[in-house]
């Protein structure tokens, strides 16, 4: 299979531009060689002529290729590529004349194959200087473009593409044609020298750099152009290299743009920093206008909004004090201003007219800043702004300047218009915030809801023996608590009630874990202590470190009339004894699930059994029913809970549970909502 190789045609006309200056010296030499020794060496001009024709074509494709890859680079780096290769020829052309000047007036000094030599040098470094600074003013004349500039340069470039040909129409060198065709090269690059629509966006200290770059690019083009013309007539030259219309071409084109650039940016030096200004004013209400991002603080948008002001009014010290109806006043940002100097300051201010007036909370609503002198050892005028955000005074915002009437109407209204863009982004930052959070609210809500739907039982298991009703609230729109029941046998049955800590939609999530312990352990059959302590063991896993749950776990064999349980730090449960006409608490001790994570758990897991008998009541419940609260927050209580039940204990566990439910209700009042879930779950054995 054939591969095919990416050709780097930058470095492929490198190449061939040495080849062809090697063989145009090559030409040349033997040409002189014969010359001196009246010899016929069978070189006609022509071949000299496309020689230099080609060595132009293939500098220009290099340096095309090499600006071509580097198209992103700033206006500055693009110069010193023009710097670096004037210097670099003038400094090669400077060492040539050193070392004549060493030569003095021996015979090595007058030598004309050595002479020659030193012309193609010289040839070759002017060459690739023009060229390639020639190309660096297309990319600057071509910045901004527009279709006139695009077809002024096309047509540059076509001439001079003939003008490297000329020489073949026309050997004469400097006659009519000649210099007509020199001074259109010349209109036409003036022409193109006006295009300098870079400039304006250099800083001050870029300009002074390119100012720098640009007499280096001026003095490099006026020496080599010097010691071209001189060294064409104090050699011995057969065909002259240098005396071509596209050669001395580029060095008027060179020099006129370099002449221009250096010129207008000099110029445009008084006017830099107003042009900064703007621009930096341009930016800071760009990035104003930009964020209301989700998730960014409106602390960022007023550290934007600090920046902008200082800048755009050139403020010698600042702060911004934002003061929320009803909240003391909070100064969030302060800049070259020391606490004590800026609470000096601003107690001034308040206790002098006209900032008095305006600072006080009837403040006139057509004021939108006020400006003014005040009297201070370093500050001697101030302007003030209020951040509005919905019509409402969100703060305000100090700007001082150690001048008398330093805030002109420009400056006022630039930074009116940064505190305006600001206040639409804090408010829209808000509304999108409220947004966002209602949005993914409702998502968690639907989900948590049914998930909270699927962990409440639809059928509690029972048989003959006994009957059990449950009801679960949340206390918002889901919550954390569950119970649930397994029928083993016909006579045996398990019960379980639990509350997980916290409440909402990680309660919800927490719990539908629990319901999935349940069901695996469950299967087991497993006794009460034993199944909370693979409980704890399988939680621990999976809740949070700051999460546990409680719970009580029972066993109810209604062959034997047995009750077995265990409780792992749930409320315990009232029993109501039928043959002894009390309500009693279970006590057993138990710690909740996922508070100790190891093996040590299971001993501090008790084991209880009782007897139950026909009318007993086993009522279980989490603890929003014993600390619910009324309006005195007082709360419903373990006693109120067993009254409820000693005085209803012949009620159906259904009805049992609408009358618990209903005196709760009645305890807390009608105008306070539950702070907690309501869980209760009514056992009552019937025989």
């Amino acid at each position: 299979m054939l591969k095919i190789f990416n050709l780097n045609i930058g470095r492929i006309a490198l190449l061939l531009a040495i080849i062809t200056w090697l063989a145009l010296l090559f030409v040349d030499l033997v040409r002189l060689f014969g010359a001196i020794n009246r010899m016929d060496t069978g070189f006609s001009p022509e071949i000299t002529w496309i020689l230099q024709t080609l060595f132009f074509i293939m500098v220009f494709l290099f340096f095309h290729n090499d600006i071509k890859k580097n198209e992103g680079i700033s206006f500055l780096d693009l110069i010193w590529k023009g710097v670096s290769t004037g210097l670099f020829a003038a400094g090669i052309t400077l060492l040539i004349r050193f070392f004549y000047f060493l030569l003095g007036n021996s015979r090595l000094s007058t030598d004309p194959l050595l002479k020659n030599f030193f012309y193609h040098v010289n040839f070759g470094l002017s060459t690739i200087f023009l060229i390639s600074v020639a190309l660096i003013w297309r990319q600057l004349i071509l910045y901004q473009k527009d279709k006139n500039v695009v077809q002024q340069w096309q047509a540059f470039e076509i001439i001079l593409l003939v003008s490297m040909f000329f020489v073949f129409f026309n050997q004469t060198t400097f006659n009519y044609s000649f210099i007509f065709g020199l001074f259109f090269i010349y209109i036409f690059g003036i022409i193109l020298s006006v295009n300098l629509k870079w400039i304006p966006y250099l800083t001050f200290k870029e300009k002074w750099k390119s100012i720098l770059f640009l007499v280096i690019i001026l003095l490099s083009t006026g020496f080599l152009f010097f010691h071209t013309v001189t060294q064409t007539e104090e050699a011995t030259v057969v065909v002259s290299l240098t005396e071509n219309l596209f050669l001395l071409g580029l060095f008027g084109f060179v020099f006129i743009y370099a002449l221009f650039s250096f010129l207008v940016t000099l110029f445009n030096l008084p006017t830099s920093s107003v042009f900064e200004q703007k621009l930096t004013e341009a930016i800071n209400f760009q990035k104003l206008s930009q964020s209301i991002q989700p998730g960014q603080s409106e602390n960022e948008v007023m550290d934007i909004l600090m920046d902008s002001c200082m800048s755009a009014a050139y403020v010698d010290a600042a702060w911004l004090e934002l003061s929320p109806l009803g909240e003391n006043p909070t100064v969030i940002h302060q800049r070259f201003i020391s606490e004590e100097d800026r609470v000096e300051v601003e107690e001034q201010l308040k206790s002098a007219k006209p900032f008095k007036d305006f600072l006080s909370k009837e403040e006139p609503k057509s004021f939108e800043y006020l400006t003014g002198k005040i009297k201070h050892p370093f500050y001697k005028s101030a302007l003030i702004i209020p951040l509005r955000v919905n019509k409402e005074v969100l703060g305000h915002i100090y700007l001082l300047k150690e001048v008398k009437d330093g805030f002109n109407k420009e400056m006022i209204n630039i930074i009116s218009t940064f505190v305006g863009q600001a206040s639409i982004s804090v408010e829209n930052h808000r509304l999108l915030s409220e947004a966002i959070r209602n949005e993914r609210y409702k998502e968690e809500l639907e989900i948590a809801q049914r998930v909270q739907r699927s962990l409440l039982p639809s059928v509690l298991h029972k048989n003959e023996c006994f009957d059990i009703a449950g009801l679960s609230e949340a206390a918002d729109e889901v919550g954390g608590d569950y119970y649930e029941t397994f029928q083993f046998t016909p006579d045996r049955f398990a019960i379980i009630i639990g509350d997980v800590s916290g409440k909402g939609t990680s309660a919800a999530f927490n719990m539908s874990q629990m319901k999935g312990v349940f069901h695996t352990l469950v299967q087991q059959d497993l006794p009460p202590s034993t199944f909370l302590s693979q409980a704890n063991g399988a939680l621990g896993r999976c809740l949070e470190k700051n999460h546990f749950i409680t719970t009580t776990y029972y066993v109810i064999d209604t062959a034997t009339k047995s009750i077995n349980y265990s409780r792992a730090g749930h409320c315990p449960t009232l029993y109501y004894s039928a043959r002894k006409n009390t309500c009693a608490y279970l006590e057993v001790d138990g710690l909740g699930l996922g508070i100790l994570r190891n093996s040590q758990y299971s001993k501090f897991i008790k084991e209880k059994t009782l007897q139950y008998q026909p009318g007993d009541i086993m009522l279980m419940y989490t603890d929003g029913i014993i600390e619910a609260k009324n309006g005195q927050g007082e709360e419903f209580g373990f006693e109120n809970l067993q009254e409820v039940l000693e005085q209803n204990y012949r009620l159906s566990p259904e009805d049992l549970v609408k009358k618990i439910m209903e005196k709760v209700y009645e305890f807390i009042g009608t105008d306070t909502l539950p702070d907690d879930d309501y869980s209760l779950l009514i056992v009552k054995f019937l025989k």
